[in-house]
């Protein structure tokens, strides 16, 4: 009698989008035992580009409904996927911990009562006496910086991260195909791709994990789904000051909205999510510097050595991310605006689960 995992072997799936979604779900289902094909044009473009790989799971203060369900699962998945993923990158790891900084006493007070109510070991309030905030203050000029601090919450490198799944599944064989799927149809119980040169290519089910793209190759009025486009984005800035180590500052944390990741003593990583734009602005180190009611000296003098960015999807009208089972043998995994590093192991799970109900 055939294992499971060989009868897998004869069902052809089509992952149509690059970025970590479309790829972390490769990864489930090629460890599965199906036959993956990955269509994207360039995964230069996708909006994983722009992601900073911020964890943040047990700080999430919504402690109830579907949003928290795939945190708690992605959580409790994330060590696993490590440890595997290892064997193709002994580097790969989580850096942890993970903080949380306000200027806002309003705000600050929220994270005081979360913190107090779900007594968790794992999460503590930052006081002005922590050396964690003694430093943040000193580097950032400044006195009023309070927070709350995760020990399980951290960074994952995204770069490294789609790196070590990339050799995963050139070692597994997985298809990748550069191409861009313009039309999806049903035929005879087989799904039809087209390219935009007209080359149709067949397959058991698709997957659209192409963020906004998704919604162009469906009907989307009869799915009622509707997503509006958000702009991640990052950028690497070089100080000149010797009176400033940016590594005495903690390996990632955010203050005000502004995620910042120190990169070395004179380098650090300042990245967010824009709701009302799709493109950089001009003043791109002005918005992305402005999270204290005053610079300091070296940041305002700082230079711009790299920046990125990346157009993102939410769901409008609906919670993020949009996971569902359009029709058979068609689902649609997109819309993760901030989260789709976090969430890629509890939606790569829920979709082969929804595989294996569809097929067998």
């Amino acid at each position: 009698m055939k294992s499971l995992k060989e009868n897998f072997q004869q069902a052809n799936i089509v992952i149509i989008g690059s970025g970590i979604i479309g790829k972390f779900n490769a990864l489930e289902l090629s460890e599965l035992g199906f036959q993956v094909t990955i269509i994207d044009p360039t995964q230069l473009q996708n909006s994983s580009n722009a992601a900073l790989g911020l964890l943040m799971g047990n700080m999430y203060q919504k402690r109830s409904g579907r949003s928290w369900d795939l945190r708690k699962q992605s959580i409790e998945l994330w060590p696993q996927w490590i440890t595997f993923l290892q064997k193709f990158n002994y580097k790969l790891n989580i850096e942890k911990p993970l903080i949380q900084l306000t200027t806002d006493e309003e705000r600050f007070k929220k994270l005081e009562k979360f913190v107090y109510e779900n007594n968790d070991q794992n999460l503590r309030i930052l006081e002005r006496d922590s050396i964690f905030i003694k430093n943040i203050n000193k580097a950032f000029q400044t006195k009023n910086i309070k927070g709350m601090i995760s020990f399980e919450d951290g960074r994952i490198n995204p770069f490294s991260l789609l790196q070590t799944i990339d050799k995963y599944l050139k070692n597994e064989r997985v298809n990748y195909l550069r191409k861009e799927i313009i039309k999806i149809r049903k035929s005879n119980n087989q799904w039809i791709s087209t390219t935009r040169n007209n080359e149709n290519i067949k397959s058991d089910m698709v997957i659209l994990c192409n963020s906004l793209k998704a919604i162009d190759l469906i009907d989307s009025l009869s799915h009622n789904i509707k997503l509006k486009p958000v702009l991640g984005q990052a950028m690497e800035i070089e100080i000149n000051d010797a009176e400033v180590d940016l590594l005495s500052l903690p390996k990632q944390f955010n203050i005000n909205g502004k995620n910042i990741i120190p990169k070395s003593k004179n380098k650090l990583i300042i990245g967010s999510t824009d709701e009302y734009s799709t493109k950089p602005e001009k003043n791109t180190f002005g918005k992305l510097t402005n999270f204290l009611d005053k610079r300091p000296n070296w940041l305002m003098k700082g230079e711009i050595s790299k920046k990125w960015y990346g157009i993102r999807s939410r769901p409008d009208g609906e919670p993020s991310p949009i996971m569902k089972n359009l029709e058979n043998g068609l689902i649609i995994c997109t819309g993760f605006y901030k989260n789709g590093i976090l969430l890629a192991p509890a939606c790569s799970k829920w979709v082969a689960n929804e595989i294996k109900n569809y097929l067998y």
